[in-house]
C-alpha cells in the first residue's frame, strides 16, 4: 500500500501512541528512537535537537522507517525525511508536539522552559510505502 488511508490516517492520529522511527549508521546498520510525531497531509512531522545521531544520519542518508504499535495492531512506513533547520518552523513545530503529548498548559510550559534553548530541528518523513495490520 503506497497512500495513507482512511484506516491508516485514524490510527495515527486517534489515540496517542509514540512511534519508533529508524535511520540508517554510517555502517549500514539501523539507528533506531523513539519519538513524538504528528500526521500532516500524507507527511509525517517530527522534531528533535540538532545534534543527535538520527539527525546526522538523516543529513547523510535521509531513507528512514516509523512504525507505530497497539499491541497487535501497526503501522509501518517508508519514506524520507526532510530535515528543517528554519528556528521559528522547528520551534512551533515541537510546542505543536508538547502540546499533543501534554495538553496545553504543560506543553506551552516544556516549549517556553525547555525547547525555547534548545537548537532543534523538524523532520518531515514523506510517505513512500504504508504496511498496515490490524
Amino acid at each position: 500500500m503506497n497512500k495513507v488511508t482512511d484506516e491508516v490516517r485514524d490510527f495515527l492520529t486517534g489515540e496517542l501512541r509514540f512511534a519508533v522511527v529508524a535511520a540508517i549508521n554510517n555502517d549500514g546498520t539501523p539507528q533506531q528512537t523513539v519519538v513524538w510525531y504528528e500526521l500532516r497531509g500524507d507527511s509525517i512531522m517530527m522534531n528533535t535537537t540538532a545534534n543527535r545521531l538520527k539527525t546526522k544520519n538523516l543529513n547523510r542518508d535521509p531513507r528512514m522507517s516509523f512504525c507505530v504499535e497497539d499491541g497487535y495492531r501497526f503501522v509501518t512506513v517508508k519514506g524520507r525525511g526532510e530535515l528543517v533547520y528554519d528556528r521559528d518552523r522547528a520551534q512551533a513545530d515541537i510546542r505543536d508536539l508538547a502540546i499533543r503529548y501534554h495538553g496545553q498548559e504543560k506543553g506551552e510550559q516544556m516549549a517556553s522552559e525547555k525547547f525555547s534553548k534548545e537548537e532543534r530541528v523538524s523532520i518531515y518523513m514523506t510517505v513512500q510505502e504504508v504496511y498496515a495490520y490490524s
